[in-house]
């Protein structure tokens, strides 16, 4: 049973409006000074704003406190939930809690390695997966139920979502696996940073011959480049992760100064190309550290004003 959440974000999608999230990393301390300065630079020009969940397993504030922080400012925030440090009784616990502010987009992930992160002697728990913690949010919800099969009261009203990296090898399972978070329940789709607008596309058309774009959102995720030392690092070092040759010269071959710009710029061409593909419904922007360029981009982008719900 498909249950009508309070969201903003997903009534802006339903409306049929290209809808613009993005995020801000916590900071690694328990001032949210952070978080709300980042948030005001970015909050007339997003539909939501992601808060990432101790990513690269770097310890930070808690994504849930941030996402509060958030909702005291106004705003729509997306929870971002990882299975990596929790087990099932605590995942539900913290979907209880998230509800219990009203706060109501969550996105499932596994999480990066614990390997990765400053405490690479930490222990992980992945006892259940991201597929699994899709399956969660949504009985509870639509069931009103515990996994353990109890009743549950007040069920968390969460517009559910995941991620999906297009380029991840081995390519051909890439949209089997997408299938596989749509069936499992996920409602908006938001992707892995798009470089190689190409296989994007491929992979889009693939999604939509299966007739996924119908049964989900998807938001087509873009960072934009700072650098060529960024692209170099973003091509070579980041695993999943797709930058044709044919970026990292056009960048290296800017004077330094003018390379954030260039950056910008591409990612403006990118949106606009993006816009005409079909199953596109929106964009997920992450601005690594570079929440003040956001603005431009929507709005360079043909996406500004936001549009109003009720």
């Amino acid at each position: 049973m498909k249950v009508k959440t309070p969201s903003k974000l997903e009534k802006i999608l339903a409306s049929g409006c290209l809808a613009v999230t993005s995020e801000c990393g916590p900071p690694r301390g328990s001032d949210p000074e952070m978080i709300t300065r980042k948030a005001n630079l970015i909050k007339s020009h997003v539909d939501a704003i992601n808060i990432t969940d101790n990513q690269t397993s770097v310890t930070r504030l808690c994504s849930l406190a941030a996402c509060i922080h958030l909702k005291l400012m106004g705003l729509e925030p997306v929870l971002q939930m990882v299975t990596r440090d929790r087990n099932r009784i605590a995942l539900q616990s913290d979907i209880l809690g998230a509800a219990s502010f009203d706060i109501h987009n969550i996105l499932c992930l596994s999480g990066d390695h614990q390997s990765f992160g400053d405490c690479p002697q930490g222990q992980n728990v992945y006892d259940i997966d991201s597929m699994q913690l899709i399956q969660t949010v949504r009985y509870m919800r639509d069931e009103g139920k515990f996994l353990g099969g109890d009743n549950l009261h007040r069920s968390p009203q969460m517009f559910v979502g995941a991620a999906a990296n297009p380029f991840a090898d081995p390519f051909e399972i890439r949209v089997p696996r997408l299938a596989k978070k749509v069936a499992a329940g996920a409602e908006f789709i938001q992707t892995q940073c798009i470089y190689n607008l190409d296989k994007f596309e491929l992979w889009m058309k693939m999604a939509c011959d299966r007739g996924l774009h119908e049964k989900v959102h998807i938001l087509a995720g873009l960072t934009p480049l700072k650098s060529a030392g960024m692209a170099r690092y973003m091509k070579n070092r980041v695993p999943g992760m797709d930058v044709p040759d044919e970026v990292v010269k056009r960048i290296a071959g800017t004077p330094k100064e003018k390379q954030p710009e260039e950056g910008i710029k591409i990612c403006i061409e990118s949106i606009e190309r993006l816009k005409k593909v079909e199953g596109v419904h929106g964009f997920h922007i992450m601005a690594i550290e570079w929440e003040e360029m956001v603005p431009e981009i929507v709005e360079k982008g043909g996406l500004y004003p936001r549009p109003k719900v009720e």
